[in-house]
């Protein structure tokens, strides 16, 4: 089963830039995406009715801001867009689909740097999640966790950390969750196999960091421990195209 997650930064966007035809040619079995930036409304009718798919959409209140959505060869066993809490919740940030084997979190973590106040939303953010995946394996379940996390976690994960430690994206305060997050049982699969640098899954557009490889890791797909046994392969497509962020990827063993 192969896994993909994208924080495609507009969905209407990335579709002119090739996203249906990319998702034909690719074919994972599920495809969670970040930032559609749209209303169901608004997205290309191709791509939410596209007949190998069962589409979930969850769109922020305000037009044209954040907003998730997972495309899913398999109907899940249930649907949820929320944790519970009105301040999350409103902002289409969330999108849990449960399946036979796992519960998947495809989720848009918020973005700390505005000021103050959205960096106390991002941890608040931070802790009623990891509150709820708990909660989620005491259950004696699975879980898969993916979408852009707006935070590096090492220093390896971006290119210039000296520069970026009194920057929100990684702050030792958001970094030390990452920490208390995979104590909790959970792993970062991308580095279970890969511990090389310069490895990349955004980079600012306004400076073409790209070219360069200026970039940080901030995407991620974890994993409860008990689910290794079934990770066979983490990867990264940096040479797919279409947005600031790339796709990234696991598959599993059934």
């Amino acid at each position: 089963m192969k896994l993909i997650s994208w924080n495609i930064n507009g969905i209407r966007a990335a579709y002119k830039k090739g996203l249906y035809e990319w998702l034909i040619k690719e074919k994972p079995d599920i495809l969670c995406v970040q930032e559609i930036k749209a209303l169901p409304d608004q997205i290309p009718t191709i791509l939410k009715n596209n007949p190998e798919y069962f589409v979930y959409i969850n769109s922020a209140n305000r037009k044209g801001y954040s907003g998730v959505a997972t495309f899913a060869k398999q109907k899940p066993k249930n649907v949820i867009t929320n944790f519970g809490i009105d301040k999350f919740d409103i902002e289409g940030r969330i999108m849990i689909t449960e399946f036979s084997n796992f519960v998947l979190f495809n989720i848009y973590f918020p973005n700390g740097k505005k000021n103050q106040e959205r960096l106390n939303y991002k941890l608040d953010f931070y802790n009623a999640f990891l509150s709820y995946t708990d909660n989620i394996k005491i259950k004696g379940k699975n879980i898969i966790v993916c979408g852009d996390f707006n935070t590096a976690h090492k220093e390896i994960d971006l290119s210039r950390p000296k520069q970026n430690e009194k920057n929100s994206g990684f702050l030792p305060i958001e970094r030390l969750w990452i920490d208390t997050f995979i104590e909790h049982g959970n792993v970062d699969t991308f580095r279970y196999f890969n511990k090389e640098p310069n490895q990349y899954t955004w980079w600012d557009q306004k400076t073409r960091s790209r070219e360069r490889n200026i970039g940080w890791r901030i995407d991620y797909f974890f994993i409860n421990n008990g689910l290794i046994p079934n990770l066979s392969k983490s990867f990264i497509l940096p040479e797919i195209m279409g947005s600031d962020h790339c796709p990234i990827g696991i598959t599993l063993r059934d």
